[in-house]
């Protein structure tokens, strides 16, 4: 058995497309939100405040006409300074990094934590007192600058076995441990071996066998089978690192984005540093979580859930897939955002989820609508109400299609609820459906209608007909399904995100 979710309702609200009287209002009111429980999610840094507390950040803010202040995003020196004051300010952790090393942004950092959070205390598998209750994470490649076990310890009070294989990344992994004496004691520091095999920036200019491998360095060599082949042949990740006997309640990762580092140097809006080891793989994100979910199919229930980053969406879905042929039973997915900055969130499990997947309860609106924006040019409304009426029949739900009043009337069971939560990956990826979970006592019926805004933009509502039925929970979570397969079929993707 598998479940597919994408667990934006866990801290997300709900976006409900308005009609506003410009794009631009819309655009902005319509924006994903950072996790609520962030710090900063209210109540973003204040950088006036901070120069005023911090004399050695306060060099790096300027002013701009409007007064506003700010500071310059490609300075290395000035994020560096940031996250040092935000982590001493309101973590009471004390933090540095030596000059090149990847710096993380506090806030974007904190979303992923308090994601784990959610997971941790959710229900969809059974809780383990393995560790005495006391949970243990274990942090991928954490870096020099060991930003989540120092998040995590600090917020929460979980312990840690933080991994890397560069000397420094470990010398000052350790130091910014010591340094906070009141966690110190729940971060272990373990140093990776590394396999003869281990790219490194030495190893990229002769016998190193995958100098041929990466793309986009002056000194490859590459013809088209080697660039095809997106293998991991790094050290080890998981496997030979977790110790006999050991278990976690969860891992996590921010795994290396880029397959070159000339592709890691696209972004000049931002300057986070990043060594070569911190920022490129051979294959890129995709080789590399790769690894992790092999890794997880041979240690199974040695962690409840494993859990990675991601820096682009259609690296997900190849993924998310991915999980599907190794037989995993529990997928989440999430989306972090933070100003400019979009990531996501992958997780899994190969613990039986427990006997009641989703808790039936009442769905808080009866009544959820979104916008189609970018439609493309041959497509209208009626292409539109075709495409819902084939998603729903695809999960084996009944449908009524009103073409002359637009609207598809819905009728699904237990069981068809079941197959459309899945069917974010059936319909992106192709690949057969998943097993059913419980049946439940009733079906859930509702209706989708589609409105015609304005050239190029549709309304997509849907409204629950029986409130009280054990499914109408589910409702928001198939809503968000159906939005994602019009979005792909018929809007322009948008183009731009940047990866940090």
């Amino acid at each position: 058995m598998i479940i597919v979710e994408n667990s934006r309702d866990l801290f997300y609200d709900n976006l409900e497309r308005k009609k506003m009287p410009s794009k631009k209002r819309r655009r902005k009111e319509e924006r994903p939100k950072i996790h609520p429980k962030n710090k900063y999610s209210d109540n973003p840094p204040d950088f006036a405040l901070l120069a005023s507390l911090y004399p050695t950040f306060k060099p790096f803010v300027f002013y701009t006409r409007e007064g506003r202040p700010r500071i310059d995003w490609t300075d290395f020196n000035a994020t560096r300074e940031l996250t040092r004051v935000l982590l001493l300010h309101d973590h009471n952790l004390h933090w540095w990094i030596p000059h090149g090393q990847l710096c993380p942004t506090v806030p974007n950092r904190s979303n992923y934590i308090h994601w784990i959070e959610d997971l941790l205390s959710s229900h969809i598998i059974p809780r383990d007192n393995t560790n005495g209750g006391n949970v243990r994470g274990f942090d991928i490649g954490t870096g020099a600058n060991c930003i989540y076990p120092l998040l995590g310890a600090s917020l929460f009070g979980w312990s840690f076995v933080a991994s890397d294989m560069t000397d420094v990344a470990i010398e000052w992994a350790e130091r910014n441990v010591k340094n906070n004496p009141n966690i110190s004691e729940l971060i272990e520091i373990r140093k990776v071996k590394c396999s003869q095999n281990t790219l490194s920036p030495e190893g990229l200019s002769g016998e190193s066998s995958y100098s041929e491998e990466r793309e986009g360095l002056p000194s490859s060599s590459l013809d088209i089978s080697a660039s095809e082949d997106k293998s991991y042949y790094g050290p080890a990740i998981l496997v030979d690192v977790v110790r006999d006997g050991e278990t976690f309640d969860f891992c996590m990762c921010n795994p290396p984005f880029f397959e070159s580092f000339e592709e890691a140097g696209l972004n000049p809006k931002t300057s986070c540093g990043g060594t070569y080891e911190e920022m490129v793989c051979p294959g890129g994100e995709k080789a590399f979580i790769t690894r992790i979910i092999e890794d997880s199919v041979v240690l199974k229930q040695s962690f409840r859930w494993y859990t990675s980053m991601v820096g682009r969406k259609v690296n997900l879905k190849f993924l998310v897939s991915k999980l599907r042929e190794v037989g995993v039973t529990v997928v989440k997915t999430t989306e972090f955002v933070q100003g400019k900055t979009f990531r996501w969130g992958l997780a899994w499990s190969f613990v039986p989820p427990a006997k009641k997947i989703v808790t039936p309860h009442v769905t808080e609106k009866n009544i959820l609508s979104f916008m189609l924006e970018g439609i493309q040019r041959q497509f209208g409304a009626i292409h539109v109400l075709q495409s819902v009426e084939s998603f729903f029949l695809a999960g084996g739900a009944s449908c009524k299609l009103n073409a002359s009043s637009f609207v598809v009337d819905i009728t699904a069971s237990a069981d068809h609820c079941n197959a459309l939560l899945n069917n974010d990956v059936k319909y992106i990826d192709e690949v057969a459906s998943c097993s059913n979970v419980q049946e439940a006592p009733s079906n859930l019926c509702f209706r989708i209608l589609v409105f015609q805004q304005i050239p190029g933009t549709l309304l997509v509502k849907g409204s629950l007909q029986h409130r009280d039925s054990a499914l109408s929970g589910l409702f928001s979570s198939i809503i968000q399904q159906l939005e994602a397969s019009l979005r792909q079929k018929f809007c322009k993707e948008k183009t731009g995100t940047n990866y940090i």
